[in-house]
């Protein structure tokens, strides 16, 4: 079946499932772009600075966080590190205010993934109310195989084409949407944890500079 007919075949609520596929589409290419770029640079970068750290060289270590700022993680460390001789309390601290302010962007346009998962289903559904209506409402029974059969027909078509188009849509979505939530779930851990070696590193040295 061509996509013209396709269209023409689902009713109205083929519309509002274009609009979501649509917008579905474009926001999984942001997401994947955004996260292919998170992971092609970050580890490299984040290992690159807790070694200058390691070694003393925290100029080095501020430079290559400057130079790669469009990053969450280097968004976290410049936060704390460019702090004025914190405690390790407030090192600590400064890490985790950063990380809670860098959630809703790891977390971008899941709540529209979501509404589309939660919509595209039901629109599909409303389709499927509105065929039968449209062949309930042809339907003769003195008229069986006279001119009022294809009406019948049509109302089938479109609770049968409408229905598998919100599934189809909901499905694409919510496979994405997952795999995003899974990428948000292991960069938070992958934050906690070269968060904590950093905020480890600069205990010792503030315990070092303390004696």
């Amino acid at each position: 079946m061509e996509i013209s007919n396709l269209f023409q075949a689902g009713g109205v609520v083929m519309l509002p499932l274009l609009f979501f596929s649509v917008l579905a589409v474009a926001l999984i290419m942001e997401r994947i772009t955004f996260w292919v770029k998170l992971s092609g640079r970050q580890n490299r970068v984040v290992r690159e600075v807790l070694n200058f750290y390691r070694q003393g060289n925290v100029v080095s270590a501020l430079d290559n966080l400057q130079k790669n700022v469009d990053l969450p993680i280097a968004r976290i460390f410049l936060a704390a590190l460019e702090l004025e001789e914190p405690t390790p309390e407030e090192f600590r601290l400064a890490l985790e205010s950063e990380a809670q302010g860098e959630i809703p962007l790891l977390k971008r346009f899941q709540n529209i993934f979501d509404t589309i998962i939660g919509l595209a289903p039901l629109l599909g559904l409303l389709g499927t109310v509105l065929g039968l209506i449209t062949s309930f409402a042809s339907l003769n029974i003195g008229d069986v195989g006279g001119s009022k059969t294809a009406g019948v027909t049509a109302g089938i078509s479109e609770a049968l084409v409408s229905t598998a188009s919100g599934l189809v849509v909901a499905i694409f979505t919510l496979f994405f949407a997952n795999t995003f939530r899974g990428l948000y779930i292991r960069q938070i851990a992958w934050i906690q944890e070269y968060g904590g070696q950093l905020e480890l590193l600069y205990r010792r040295r503030y315990e070092r500079r303390d004696r």
